[in-house]
């Protein structure tokens, strides 16, 4: 299984370096929102309860947003593939079933990797505040790669039970902006009328969000960055076997 995770995650990176446009498109809207967003609400720190920079602030949620954007579309491939009948080949080929949802989401979440450390880049050239140590790196790119293996998993296990792309389309709309904004990515906790805060504690988002904040851009430790990077962790075990338990049925 090992080896064919491997071998199919390298087929999908060959496929990307054939088509690097892609990947950089992708980080338009991500890009935009950094540069857009951060100018429009860069008073908003002059309101008690806020610290810092509002580019400090906001920088852990353009991350997780480019691990939406990035991650969300992903089973909009497996579906082409589906219906271009490579899957049914690899069907009936000895490769490992769970090879070949592991390996796309895998590929998903190595990409969405790279992409928040060119994001990452840009916000240090426009003042951003980031722990640049190596550890503190590590742990955020961490909690990135798990909340992309999370978010390439439902998308990919959406598009084996639903098997047409309009939906799919629909499903990964809703799985980026309401999510982002019913998180703290934009707003703390504090600042957010009541229902929102509810939602925002059930919300992985948020959690993804605050383990990237916890140790790059505020100094609440590995204490808190622990809990939350437990919860992302959990949320991408279960879609991950979601979508895999989805792709078994679809073999059936």
């Amino acid at each position: 299984m090992l080896a064919d995770t491997w071998h199919l995650f390298m087929k999908y990176t060959r496929i990307t370096m054939r088509m690097p446009m892609w990947t950089l498109f992708t980080l338009i809207q991500p890009l935009l929102w950094l540069l857009i967003f951060t100018q429009l609400f860069k008073n908003f720190v002059t309101i008690p309860g806020m610290e810092g920079s509002y580019v400090d602030f906001f920088l852990p949620g353009v991350l997780v947003m480019t691990a939406l954007f990035g991650s969300s579309w992903s089973g909009v491939s497996l579906l082409r593939e589906i219906n271009a009948g490579s899957v049914d080949k690899m069907l009936v080929s000895p490769v490992s079933r769970v090879a070949i949802v592991l390996s796309r989401v895998l590929h998903s979440a190595a990409q969405v990797v790279l992409q928040t450390i060119i994001i990452l880049i840009v916000a240090w050239a426009i003042g951003a505040t980031i722990n640049l140590d190596p550890i503190s790196l590590f742990l955020a790119m961490f909690s990135i790669f798990l909340l992309g293996v999370a978010l390439a998993a439902l998308s990919n296990g959406f598009a084996i039970i639903l098997q047409r792309e309009e939906p799919l389309v629909m499903i990964g709309n809703l799985m980026t902006l309401p999510l982002m904004f019913l998180s703290t990515a934009m707003v703390p906790k504090a600042f957010m009328p009541g229902w929102i805060e509810t939602v925002s504690i059930i919300n992985p988002i948020t959690y993804a969000v605050e383990s990237v904040r916890a140790v790059l851009i505020s100094t609440d430790g590995l204490g808190a960055y622990g809990f939350n990077t437990a919860i992302v962790f959990i949320f991408a075990a279960i879609a991950l076997t979601w979508a895999v338990s989805a792709f078994n049925g679809l073999r059936d």
